[in-house]
């Protein structure tokens, strides 16, 4: 689907909050991302919210004060629920509807009145506790870095990383729903059976490889009938919006458990998702043409294939990943950056993913959560994940102040940060999606 450019994406007009003029601010007014939030430490129903500047606009509190029009009604009426789902089914009309009522509310040239009614549902981001933004009936994880595919299958296949299939299908495998947890949860080392040494019986143990994976998720918005797949041409309006996700992995536990049928509790126990949901249409101006695969590579087959999807279906996003140690932490130190990649570097587009995912006829429903795989480049400083950064151990990642990691310690925070800019356009991010890991 090809985006569209409207008023909402103009630099100049700035916002009457100050806060969401800053430079690098997220939450711009030409973002808006939406989440669901209750005050801290109160026992208030949670609800609908979009994020701008440093604050939570409270949707439901501004429908109290009549600020959305008879017609949005509808797309009004679900923002008082304490999840996205309601409004991730209404479609895109609806969206890009209420993305627009909400930008003339906020721009610098709202009247007192609106002001005075939008300042009374603004919450501080500082006072909000922000939680899962839907409720994830199922979760699908892919595979759509070629080169995160090629340097792990390096690891194992030296002379054939990449299986015969790659080219073809958009490699997922079903992840679980129940341990998806929000920006900030901590992070219990999970146990699994691990076999160290080959010459011995398997072991029951806590994992010894724990990794994180930088990849980015992707809302299901109004899905689809059992039975009826969804074209690559609809495939777009299809997805709410994108967030960033960590993929905590036991490497030990997935080496061993994966033959035949792929990860189980090596991926099971924790996946974080950052809490704000960027929608598609703050990053139409972001879009960039897919992956552009060498003349030896297969073209993705008729199903797969749009010409719109091939010049826009890529997303220009920079994703970076932090570190923080409890030694870092003790002695007061920032995160140090430790790798950063690019979206637009995947094989396969986010539409080409969920397309594939119904193309069996498989009924994708609203909420659901589809993610693209590790985000890894071409490059050592692009690999998404400490698997690809310490060559499975091999290389130890030096920090700044000596500390080495070959893999994750208990302790050490993940944190991982996501931005879209463009020369003419304002950047917008996707907060921060972080984890510290406990022992279990």
């Amino acid at each position: 689907m090809k985006p569209i450019l409207d008023h909402t994406h103009d630099p100049k007009i700035k916002s009457w909050l100050a806060s969401a003029n800053l430079p690098n601010t997220d939450f711009p007014l030409q973002n808006l991302p939406f989440g669901v939030f209750q005050r801290r430490n109160s026992k208030e129903t949670p609800r609908v919210g979009v994020a701008i500047g440093d604050s939570v606009l409270d949707l439901s509190a501004c429908a109290a004060h009549g600020l959305f029009p008879s017609a949005l009604e509808q797309a009004a009426k679900p923002c008082g629920s304490p999840t996205l789902n309601g409004l991730m089914a209404l479609g895109q009309p609806h969206w890009t509807a209420l993305r627009h009522q909400l930008h003339t509310l906020l721009r610098s040239d709202a009247s007192q009145k609106i002001r005075s009614a939008i300042s009374a549902s603004l919450i501080p981001l500082a006072e909000a506790q922000l939680l899962l933004p839907a409720v994830i009936g199922d979760y699908t994880d892919f595979y759509a870095s070629i080169f995160h595919a090629t340097n792990v299958g390096a690891m194992f296949r030296p002379d054939n990383p990449l299986l015969p299939n790659y080219k073809y299908v958009p490699i997922g495998y079903h992840g679980r729903a129940s341990s998806i947890v929000p920006s900030g949860t901590a992070i219990h080392r999970p146990a699994g059976q691990i076999r160290p040494d080959t010459n011995a019986p398997p072991q029951f143990t806590a994992s010894r490889q724990l990794d994180y994976e930088l990849e980015v998720g992707f809302f299901v918005g109004p899905g689809n009938p059992q039975g009826q797949p969804i074209d690559i041409v609809e495939a777009g309006s299809s997805i709410f919006g994108l967030c960033l996700l960590n993929d905590w992995s036991a490497r030990d536990i997935q080496s061993w458990e994966y033959q035949p049928l792929g990860p189980f509790l090596s991926k099971s126990f924790a996946t974080t998702i950052s809490p704000w949901v960027v929608t598609l249409d703050a990053l139409a101006p972001f879009r960039t043409g897919a992956f552009p695969r060498p003349e030896s590579d297969p073209q993705p087959l008729p199903y797969l294939f749009s010409a719109d999807d091939q010049q826009y279906g890529g997303v220009n996003a920079t994703l970076e990943v932090f570190l923080r140690t409890a030694k870092m932490r003790a002695e007061n130190r920032e995160a140090v950056r430790v790798s950063r990649g690019n979206f637009r570097d995947m094989y396969w587009t986010i539409a080409q993913m969920l397309t594939h995912h119904a193309g069996n006829g498989c009924n994708l429903r609203s909420g659901d959560l589809l993610a693209s795989g590790t985000v890894s480049g071409n490059s050592k400083e692009s690999r998404g994940c400490l698997l690809e950064l310490t060559k499975r151990g091999t290389e130890p990642l030096v920090l700044p102040d000596g500390e080495e990691r070959r893999f994750l310690q208990d302790g050490d925070e993940v944190i991982l940060r996501g931005y879209s800019e463009r020369d003419g356009y304002a950047r917008i991010g996707f907060g921060e999606c972080t984890g510290t890991v406990v022992a279990g």
